[in-house]
């Protein structure tokens, strides 16, 4: 003899939604976001491309100091509720990211450029000679 359990799929589904109703998945709005960052290097430049999607290209800020490249964003809240509108949730980070990194060689900072194009920051920095070591005569 078997025995047979008779289930009613829409039972479980109301049983879950009461045990977790409002779960949109995801971290939430709390954690910051990671800047994510590809490097690429040929003979004498090095290629930075940098998403930052949703961010202003006036909030971007590009420091290079030798080797050490630091980029920092802030993304601003902007108030969207109109009257008689309630928030239930919302998942979009607000504040500021920052990524620094070194690079193999120093980068020579008056040839460097920076473009930013649909949330995606690129960076062209150009290597810095190498100096040959001077001989000094004596006098």
């Amino acid at each position: 003899m078997s025995n047979l359990i008779r289930r009613d799929p829409f039972d479980d589904l109301l049983r879950g939604f009461f045990v977790r109703p409002v779960d949109f998945g995801g971290g939430g709005a709390s954690e910051a976001p990671q800047m994510r960052v590809d490097v690429k290097e040929d003979n004498d430049t090095y290629q930075v491309h940098a998403e930052l999607p949703g961010i202003r290209k006036e909030d971007i800020h590009v420091h290079i100091d030798g080797p050490v490249v630091s980029i920092s964003a802030e993304r601003k809240q902007e108030k969207e509720v109109k009257e008689g509108e309630r928030v239930l949730r919302t998942e979009r980070y607000f504040g500021k990211v920052s990524r620094s990194f070194q690079l193999g060689q120093e980068v020579d900072e008056a040839k460097s450029s920076a473009k930013f194009k649909d949330g995606v920051l690129e960076l062209s920095l150009p290597k810095k000679a190498h100096e040959q070591a001077k001989r000094l005569t004596i006098d």
